[in-house]
Formats: C-alpha cells, sequence, structure tokens
C-alpha cells in the first residue's frame, strides 16, 4: 500500500447507517454479518483514527423520501427495497449513521436519494476535488453493489482507492474474498484495517 497523506486523503463509510447494519435493519443477514464478523467495529476504529489523524471522513447514506419520488425502479432491488417493513426514510432514525461509528463536527454525511453508488449523481466528487483529495478509502456494505459501484466509479473519476479487506463486508460472507481477488485487487490497493490504522498514526 502506498504512503497515505492525511492532508489528500479522505475516509468514505458507505450505508454504515441504522437501516442497513444496526438492531432495527431492513437487511437482518448483512446486518448479522456487519456485526458478527467485527466490520462495523473496524470501520469506527478507521473513523477514530483518521479523526486522530486528519483525515477527512465522509459518510454516505442511502435514504428515500415517504412518497419514493425521485427513486429508482429499473432493477428487482429498487422494488424488492420499497416493500421492506423498514424504509430508509430521510429523516428517520434508519438513516442516521450507527454506532459504534462516531460522526465527528467535521466530517460530511452524503445523502442520495436514487441510484447503487454514493459516487454516482451526488456530491461527493465535487466536494472531494474541492477538499484537495487525491486518495480515497472505501469502507461499509455492501461488497455484493454499493462498494463495487463506489470503487469503480472513483477510479473513473482518477481517485487513488484503497480498500482494507476486512472493513467492507457483503451475503454471503465468502463473496467479500470472491470480489476482492477478482475484481476490486485489479483497480484499488488492497490493505487491512490494521495496517491503515498504523499508517495513520506515523508522525509526520
Amino acid at each position: 500500500m502506498p504512503r497515505l497523506d492525511p492532508a489528500t486523503t479522505a475516509l468514505l463509510t458507505v450505508e454504515c447507517q441504522n437501516g442497513v447494519v444496526g438492531d432495527e435493519s431492513a437487511l437482518p443477514e448483512l446486518a448479522k454479518e456487519a456485526r458478527d464478523s467485527g466490520m462495523l467495529g473496524r470501520v469506527a476504529a478507521l473513523v477514530d483514527a483518521a479523526h486522530a489523524a486528519g483525515v477527512q471522513v465522509l459518510h454516505a447514506v442511502a435514504e428515500r423520501r415517504p412518497d419514493g419520488r425521485g427513486a429508482n425502479t429499473n432493477a428487482r432491488l429498487f422494488r424488492a427495497a420499497g416493500k421492506l417493513p423498514v424504509r430508509q426514510l430521510a429523516g428517520s432514525r434508519a438513516v442516521e449513521v450507527a454506532a459504534p461509528i462516531e460522526v465527528a463536527a467535521d466530517d460530511l454525511v452524503l445523502r442520495r436519494l436514487h441510484g447503487l453508488s454514493p459516487m454516482a449523481g451526488t456530491d461527493l466528487d465535487p466536494l472531494l476535488r474541492n477538499l484537495g483529495i487525491r486518495t480515497l478509502v472505501v469502507t461499509g456494505v455492501s461488497s455484493n453493489i454499493a462498494i463495487p459501484n463506489t470503487v469503480f466509479d472513483a477510479v473513473n473519476l482518477g481517485y487513488q482507492v484503497v480498500v482494507p479487506s476486512d472493513a467492507i463486508t457483503g451475503v454471503p460472507a465468502s463473496y467479500t474474498a470472491e470480489v476482492i481477488r477478482n475484481s476490486l485487487a485489479l483497480v484499488a490497493a488492497i490493505t487491512t484495517t490494521e495496517a491503515l490504522t498504523a499508517e495513520w498514526a506515523l508522525p509526520r
């Protein structure tokens, strides 16, 4: 993994929200994997380390209006999401960042009403550019859809992408290792939470 300059690096958490990985998740299998694997705790540790090192932290949250206006309906995933008992409604507890992740005053929370990636059709890219960010560390869920989309979008936009392999997950659990090995490792630097926190703890 290349040395990461805190001044030009940002940490992104993807859909680490109560309605996805929390106790009242719309996706209980994914939420259980996020907790039982330790992924959620490792994302929280990375956020803490980023705060301490002066690395910009951003939290990408997926949400819907109660009337569904503007949300995608062009795939089975979107149609199923609209029928789940827990809905990611704007302003609800479901779209708050899940514990134990701490949201600091300097963090940026980006909310999207559509699509599969926090990078597509949102403020994420211009915000990163305005902050002088060149390297994006991607964490969260899920390795099935949102994480690969985020990584590919960021690479296409010219960012260097880093993925801590133990700070993302999906279902089934075995799929995460496969998507890292066969897809993400081809375009991103793969590391671990331990290595990244150690990197950010080094004196500058």
